[in-house]
């Protein structure tokens, strides 16, 4: 099958987290942190290049670009991506704002087939964790 027979989504959620955008970028890049927040396990490097996995070695990464509490892309898949799809791209974004952080989320060439579990993923895995983890930091 020719990548370009393939379809795919484009997924976008906005989120804001009661913290700085630093700490915010740290739990998503630091693997420890992120396992804090996430309560799964994270691995991983936080350089460009650099490989990352979360959720147990669910979700797999690489970064491609990072600025420290500002944007995170990354080329990422799960384990149950359907077999010839290359990875997606996901960028994150953080925003001061007035409660905290304002994270845009996009991501890109999600297989079509797999965008409704991503789609209500995010809310679960990150969203709602990041704020509870951080809103109870005060």
């Amino acid at each position: 099958m020719r990548s370009s027979s393939l379809k795919t989504t484009t997924i976008r959620q906005k989120a804001v987290v009661p913290a700085p955008p630093d700490a915010v970028y740290e739990a998503f890049m630091n693997p420890k942190l992120h396992t804090r927040v996430t309560g799964s396990k994270a691995t991983g490097s936080n350089r460009v290049g650099g490989r990352f996995t979360a959720w147990g070695g669910y979700i797999k990464a690489k970064n491609l670009k990072l600025e420290k509490g500002r944007k995170i892309v990354q080329a990422w898949e799960t384990v149950e991506w359907p077999k010839n799809y290359p990875p997606s791209t996901l960028e994150l974004t953080f925003k001061p704002t007035a409660g905290g952080t304002e994270i845009s989320m996009v991501q890109s060439k999600v297989p079509s087939r797999a965008a409704k579990d991503c789609r209500a993923g995010w809310p679960d895995a990150y969203w709602k964790p990041l704020s509870e983890y951080f809103g109870s930091k005060k």
